[in-house]
This record gives structure tokens, sequence and C-alpha cells, in this order.
């Protein structure tokens, strides 16, 4: 029976779920209340411990996924997956599913099909990465995979979502969504609602007071601004001559060998990425009364457009922070997706195998 109060599932109703590649256990945020983790495993040590510094050590596993086996892991109605995707990334080498790092997935692959194998398949399987996967070496990779959950016994329906709708930040990212073949009508039925509007925008999660030395100084500043096309430096100055507080999201390029940076006053940041593979940290103009100011975003920042909660404990370093939120995903964006998809997919997927099971007992 669901709460008709906060349209949530009752304590003794959530589901189970399992979480791979987990992160700092953003997953696990956006999926709760409705889903309950039982088990959870990542490869990473830093990632790992603030995951059991946030979640605590129960059912944590830390290590690597291809040598985890069907004895390590629960039962439970919904697996998800966001393996890693710097070989699918633009900001990556795009060298493919194939590849050491992308090429984890086949160990979670493989853990599914062996779960199947034992009866104990998940009802819902979720697959998160980049929308990179798609074109990753030219398609093959993207129909690699749903081939492969197909040979396991699921069919597949993909969802593309763009944090943006959640939080000031551009986010875009695909949910390849898993159930068994004989449930595809279900799966092919769920409707998704339009996105919500976003209510708030960059400046809306700015820290402020901040020390003197999160600031860059004048000639950083001015570099930066020599580096613009007579396009976003206008933007600069007219942002400058305006009165109230004015934050431009700053992105740093090299086109054709030449470092290049742009600006843009819409309102939103650039994708947090991690400080590897390419990409670098992301800096914002700061303009106010005629003052132009330029510094990089802080961790509670970052935090705050990944839709962590004031509470979650970060890592204390800056470039730590800065890849747990590259890698994980928009927590408001992941709630708001099972609320429309992944619960009342399983829910419906388990009460119908329960009626059948009940029935085939009466039998």
């Amino acid at each position: 029976m669901r709460v008709e109060s906060d349209n949530h599932l009752c304590v003794s109703e959530r589901l189970a779920f399992l979480e791979f590649f987990a992160g700092g256990g953003m997953a696990r945020l956006g999926l709760t209340p409705d889903f309950n983790c039982v088990f959870a495993n990542d490869n990473d040590p830093t990632k790992s411990n603030i995951y059991r510094r946030n979640f605590g050590h129960n059912h944590f596993l830390e290590g690597d996924v291809n040598q985890l086996n069907v004895g390590d892991i629960p039962a439970a109605d919904l697996a998800w997956a966001s393996s890693p995707c710097q070989d699918l990334s633009l900001a990556g080498n795009r060298s493919g599913l194939n590849s050491t790092r992308s090429g984890a997935f086949w160990g979670f692959w493989r853990l599914m099909r062996d779960l199947g194998r034992h009866g104990r398949a998940p009802l819902t399987i979720v697959i998160e990465n980049v929308p990179g996967l798609l074109t990753s070496s030219q398609g093959r990779d993207f129909e690699t995979l749903i081939a492969a959950m197909r040979e396991i016994g699921y069919s597949c329906r993909l969802f593309r979502l763009d944090a943006v709708h959640f939080v000031p930040q551009s986010r875009s990212r695909i949910f390849i969504v898993a159930v068994r073949l004989s449930e595809h009508l279900r799966l092919q039925r769920i409707e998704l609602p339009e996105p919500p509007i976003r209510q708030s925008v960059l400046k809306d999660i700015l820290e402020h007071d901040l020390p003197p030395s999160a600031w860059r100084n004048d000639i950083e500043r001015d570099k930066l601004l020599f580096q613009m096309s007579p396009t976003h430096l206008a933007r600069v100055h007219e942002a400058q001559n305006e009165t109230g507080l004015n934050v431009g999201a700053v992105y740093r390029r090299v086109r054709n060998g030449i470092p290049r940076a742009e600006v843009r006053y819409d309102g939103i940041a650039g994708c947090i990425r991690t400080l590897k593979g390419g990409s670098s940290r992301q800096l914002i103009l700061v303009s106010e009364c005629g003052n132009l100011r330029l510094r990089g975003l802080t961790a509670t920042e970052v935090a705050r457009l990944m839709g962590l909660p004031a509470d979650y404990r970060l890592p204390n370093s800056m470039t730590a922070a800065t890849n747990l939120a590259g890698d994980g995903v928009c927590v408001p964006l992941v709630r708001w997706f099972a609320e429309h998809i992944l619960t009342p997919l399983t829910m419906d997927i388990k009460a119908a195998h329960t009626a059948g099971s009940i029935s085939n007992s009466a039998a």
C-alpha cells in the first residue's frame, strides 16, 4: 500500500536494490525511500570510504566487480549500474566498451547472467551512462550492450534525461532500463511525463563570504579574458555593466591547438566532470557593481549542483570531491525517474510474479 501523504512506499514494502559502481552512493540517495539498498560495490578506495562514511559498512563490498561472484550478491528487485564512462565520453579517449575502464560493464553483466542461472535475476536493471555510449565505436558498443542483455533474457528501453531540469547544471545522461523478456510489454507501455521546470539558477547555489584565497588574481582573470573571442568577451562586458550580481560559467577548450575560453550567462553550469580525462575545474566569472572576479567552484557548490543533501559528507580534498561528483548521478533526477518509471514498473512486475506464484501454488 502506498502512503498517500507523500506518494512513497511504506517501509514494509520498500523494494530491494543492488548498487554497482556505487561511487559516493548518489543512485542510492535518489532511489530512496522506495528502494532499500541491500548490496553496494565500488573499486575506488576514496569513493568507497566516502560511501561508508555516509551510509555505514553494512552491505558495502569494496573490490573489483570482476572478482565478485553470485555468492556475494543477495536477492534484489532492481540492480543499478553506473559503470565507468571515461572511455565512452567525449571528454575521454573514446576507446569503447571493451577498454579497461568502461569494459568493467562486462563484470556486471556476468553477475546478472549468473544470478539468472541461480533463479535470482533482478526484476529490473538500470544501466546509466553518458550519451557517448550511443555513438562509441560508430554505435557498435550500444548495439553490443543491448544484444548482450537480450542474451541473458532482458528486453531494454532507452531514456535520455538531462539534470538541467532539476539543478542548474547541463548534464545529459542515458538510462537503459531492462526487464525480463516476458515483461517487455510493461516496459514499453509505461510513460514518462515531461520533466519539471527547474526552480534555481547558478547564482542561487553559490557560497558567499569566501576567503580571498578562493579568488584568482587579476593576472589569471585577464589571461582568461584574452582567450575569449570578441563574442564571448562582449558577453562579459555586458554582464559587468549590468546592476546586481551576474555569474557566468566558463568553459575552457582547445580549438585548433589554441586554448580558448567561452562563457555563458543563462544561469546554468556546464557538466561537472572529473579532473581527469581531458577536463579541468570549472570556473565562474562573478561581476557585481562593475567589479569582475574569477574563481573555481567550491566543493559545496559542486555538491549542490549534483543535488546532494546539505548533510552529505564530502571528501576533504577539492579534487576528490569534484571527481566524486563528476562520476556520480544527479540525485533529484534519479528520484524523479524512480517515482515515474522504476518504482511503478518494478512494483507492477513484482505484483504479477506474486500473483502468478500464488496461482501456481493453488493449482
